[in-house]
């Protein structure tokens, strides 16, 4: 794609028309419920279809672009749902950035810090649609905007979570038969820790001698629970522990980190850049789990990134069961980082009955791939966006 503007900008001429090309002229958004292909359980609930907030933002010039916010559940894995993500978008940070160019990425996410606290979901679906619209204007990659790639696929991991040991044996044998993937993260927590256990071992068992699994208890046990049975998940061979205590208890995440023999992941302790500091300065995990959700956008992603590595703490791909929208822009942005040690989970596309794109991303050779294109490089089916959207 070589627009005027590109054109302009490859030729050395300035570029003086780009920020009233790409004021923001409306936003829109909607609720979404997409079904997935089995149930996805968590600690704390158990979703059989994954909510969204779709927004598309349109300029000045008439190029749209398009994000999404993702919930598990309702506000159950945070404080944000499908229904306060739209409310707050519709009312305090649209306003924010109608008018203002979407090309000045990092002062869009100067007006939205103004007009909301915290709504890190929300911004980051903002933040996407207004990389997806300035990438397509200039008819380049969003991870241009961002740095530049340094490397164009990731190693992919699918979670298992159903509860059924004989389901997910089966689901993980079908994964590596296609070629999608062959790393795992199984979901603990929902059961009394043994059950959970006994179930892991049965996979373990099962799955090809080395096979990468990562357990993720999602903030469902105790220290107590933690120091009982960490050398039975140390036995299984585990690789990763993700956020096995609760995320506001940071002092107890250090001392199990320091007497664990398996690496400890930080996830939902974890937004700003402030609690990455305060987790990586105590010790609370070794890994360190980015997502746009969390953190709000593209470039806080990229400083909370910056504070792991700088405290030498490795850093994980997470997910929050995205469509191709929204892991695509995740995938732009970790495409930029210096390390991404432990690849990432971006399997959302594969869980949903149907993606919510015309071109989603590619899985291959147990790899994600990085999409080629402007912008986000995915293209949103609206007509599927508007048979799942919410009709109330």
């Amino acid at each position: 794609m070589n627009t005027p503007l590109a054109a302009k900008a490859l030729s050395g001429q300035p570029c003086d028309h780009l920020e009233e090309a790409t004021r923001v002229r409306a936003v829109t958004s909607w609720i979404v419920e997409a079904p997935t292909r089995r149930k996805h359980k968590l600690s704390n609930t158990s979703i059989s279809y994954q909510g969204y907030v779709f927004v598309r933002v349109t300029m000045e010039n008439g190029v749209e672009g398009f994000g999404e916010a993702s919930t598990l559940g309702g506000p159950r894995w945070a404080e944000e749902s499908v229904e306060a993500i739209k409310a707050n978008i519709d009312t305090y940070l649209a306003p924010a950035l109608i008018g203002k160019p979407a090309c000045l990425l990092e002062a869009a996410a100067g007006e939205m810090a103004k007009a909301a606290k915290r709504n890190n979901a929300a911004k980051s679906a903002l933040d996407m649609a207004l990389l997806d619209a300035t990438g397509k204007t200039l008819g380049v990659s969003a991870h241009v905007l961002l740095g530049g790639a340094r490397r164009r696929s990731f190693s992919a991991i699918w979670a298992l979570a159903s509860g059924d040991a004989g389901q997910e044996v089966e689901e993980a044998q079908g994964m590596i038969e296609k070629g999608w993937f062959n790393r795992f993260k199984i979901k603990l927590g929902f059961a009394d820790p043994a059950t959970d256990l006994d179930r892991l071992a049965a996979l373990q068992k099962t799955l090809p001698a080395g096979t990468d699994i990562i357990a993720d208890v999602n903030q469902g046990w105790s220290e107590a629970d933690f120091i009982r049975y960490i050398p039975r998940l140390a036995d299984l061979g585990v690789s990763l522990i993700e956020q096995p205590l609760p995320g506001g208890q940071m002092a107890a995440m250090a001392r199990i980190s320091a007497r664990s023999p398996v690496p400890i992941m930080m996830d939902e302790g974890v937004f700003t850049t402030e609690e990455a500091l305060d987790g990586c300065t105590r010790g609370a995990g070794s890994v360190l789990s980015l997502k746009l959700c969390k953190h709000g956008g593209v470039h806080q992603l990229k400083q909370v990134a910056a504070v792991a590595q700088a405290a030498g703490v490795q850093l994980y791909g997470g997910c929050l069961l995205e469509s191709s929208v929204g892991a695509a822009a995740h995938l732009h942005a970790f495409a930029t980082l210096p390390d991404l040690h432990w690849g990432t989970e971006h399997f959302g596309p594969k869980i949903l009955i149907e993606d919510l794109c015309r071109n989603g991303l590619r899985y291959e050779n147990f790899e994600v791939h990085l999409p080629d294109g402007p912008g986000l490089g995915v293209t949103p089916d609206l007509d599927l966006i508007e048979k799942y959207a919410r009709k109330d």
